[in-house]
């Protein structure tokens, strides 16, 4: 492929990026975690193998809420009336959000909370 073809990838790309977090209220939420968790990390000066856990979170967090704003675009494209099948497309890729949420707080969890409660309650 041409220099030309793969910098207009990027631009698509970035173009996406710009669109999910001016659009999706869900996705500056978790922008503003991820911004939380870095600003934890350094101040706590948690490990490299924190942090490759913590950036991991981050990515796969931010990625699927991208994945779920994709397939709600599609999904409202092919099917604007409703339909359960769409709800239902819907509704998994939200979950696959949901889930990727929960593992990533259990990992701040595990990260952070040790150093919280040795930094206030000593």
């Amino acid at each position: 492929m041409s220099l030309k073809k793969r910098v207009s990838s990027f631009r698509y790309a970035i173009n996406g990026l710009v669109d999910l977090f001016q659009t999706q209220p869900n996705a500056r939420i978790h922008l503003v975690a991820a911004g939380l968790a870095v600003f934890a990390g350094f101040y706590f000066q948690i490990g490299w193998t924190e942090w490759m856990a913590i950036t991991f979170c981050i990515s796969m967090v931010l990625s699927l809420e991208a994945m779920n704003t994709a397939i709600e675009h599609l999904t409202d494209l092919v099917s604007p009336e409703f339909h359960p099948l769409a709800g239902k497309a819907k509704d998994v890729a939200a979950a696959s959000v949901l889930l990727a949420t929960i593992g990533a707080v259990v990992v701040g969890g595990i990260v952070f909370l040790p150093r919280i409660w040795g930094a206030f309650f000593r």
